[in-house]
């Protein structure tokens, strides 16, 4: 525990307070780009998973044309096994709210939203009485108002372009790309997007500097990152720590003895089982992850975790591309033959290739990331599956 306490300790930036309207007077007296300048040189990615990059992502919204743009936080969190992102909404709204107005500074918005996820409709009471207040603080430094919108419970809304459609009023589908929504979002304007975690990763960088974010991770993966710790752990719960940690390590710190493998970035993401543990990292260049990691010890079977995953994906599945809508299905009849025998093991192998089609073939990254689970835990722990 002093070990997990010192690593802890190391990067602690997320859940710390800081006085918002100073950092935020300084970023807006500095300007858009300075703000800019500075997100680039701390190489902050999207911690919702995708990774892309933050400062480029806010300069091409900068630089779309545009009378109106908009600013929406991502806290549609329905990722199996992961609740950080409540959790930092809970403990620290505010730093959410000044990196959305820092981000308005940067791109020249005067609207911002937080898309909240249906099944934390119960935050909104409270959240909004600190969306109110900050809104009034800062009419003194900026134009700019955040608004509250609540999802529906729909699974696809956490792409960016499906929760768009939703706050629009139309169903949650994803919307072909280009035009990417830092050209045409909401509304057809500019819109920036990025998830909650990213937001108090950005009003962080400008308060205290990009050379402390920078300094911690890896080449191609800087800073850190708040996991949501879960499944066969002694200690399961939220995390801040330095990307780039091998999965031995995570294990060693989270595990309970027994652990034989962990999946990465909830459904939508790789099991990597006990033998991969050493050369396996924590970050972009080697494993990512939106937050989620899940233990499971030598109890579980891996068949049941992979059933679980596929009824899940079958159920939020929007049934818009039929890749997803028919591949998911086949995906868990197939297993669900094979483990009654009524097909053989190497039907397995069929269904591996299918997998593949709907990476290639699904319209957006629920239908193109149900492979990620399928394969892994087929390829890893087939026995499982075929007894």
């Amino acid at each position: 525990m002093d070990k997990l306490k010192k690593l802890q300790e190391k990067v602690n930036m997320i859940f710390t307070k800081c006085d918002h309207q100073a950092v935020l007077k300084k970023s807006v007296g500095e300007g858009p780009e300075q703000i800019l300048k500075k997100l680039m040189a701390s190489s902050l990615r999207g911690r919702g998973g995708a990774g892309f990059y933050t400062g480029l992502k806010w300069k091409f919204a900068k630089e779309a044309q545009g009378n109106k743009k908009y600013v929406i936080c991502n806290a549609d969190e329905g990722e199996p096994g992961t609740f950080k992102d409540r959790a930092i909404l809970e403990q620290v709204p505010e730093k959410v709210l000044l990196g959305m107005a820092i981000c308005a500074c940067a791109i020249s918005s005067d609207e911002g939203y937080i898309y909240l996820r249906g099944e934390y409709n119960y935050l909104k009471r409270k959240l909004q009485a600190v969306v109110d207040k900050f809104n009034n603080d800062i009419k003194s430094i900026m134009d700019f108002n955040v608004k509250i919108f609540s999802g529906s419970g729909a699974y696809v809304c956490g792409e960016e372009t499906s929760l768009i459609e939703s706050m629009e009023g139309k169903r949650g589908e994803p919307r072909n790309k280009p035009p990417y929504p830092v050209v045409s979002g909401y509304l057809g304007k500019p819109t920036v997007i990025n998830n909650v975690e990213t937001f108090v990763y950005a009003g962080m960088i400008m308060a205290l500097g990009p050379q402390k974010f920078s300094a911690l991770g890896t080449g191609d993966s800087k800073g850190g990152k708040v996991f949501s710790v879960s499944g066969d752990t002694p200690i399961p719960g939220i995390y801040e720590l330095e990307l780039g940690m091998t999965l031995e390590e995570f294990a060693e710190l989270f595990g309970d003895g027994d652990t034989k493998a962990v999946q990465v970035g909830g459904a939508s993401g790789f099991c990597v089982p006990r033998k991969n543990f050493k050369d396996t990292i924590i970050a972009f260049e080697g494993i990512p992850t939106g937050g989620s990691m899940m233990l499971f010890n030598s109890s579980r079977s891996m068949y049941n975790v992979l059933h679980n995953y596929l009824d899940f994906f079958c159920e939020e599945s929007c049934g818009q591309c039929t890749p997803c809508r028919t591949g998911c299905q086949q995906l868990k009849k197939g297993i669900e033959a094979v483990k009654s025998k009524s097909k053989t093991p190497g039907y397995l192998g069929q269904l591996q290739k299918m997998s593949k089609t709907m990476q290639i073939a699904c319209k957006c990254g629920l239908g193109q990331s149900v492979p990620n689970s399928f394969n892994s835990i087929v390829e890893n722990f087939r026995e499982e599956i075929i007894f």
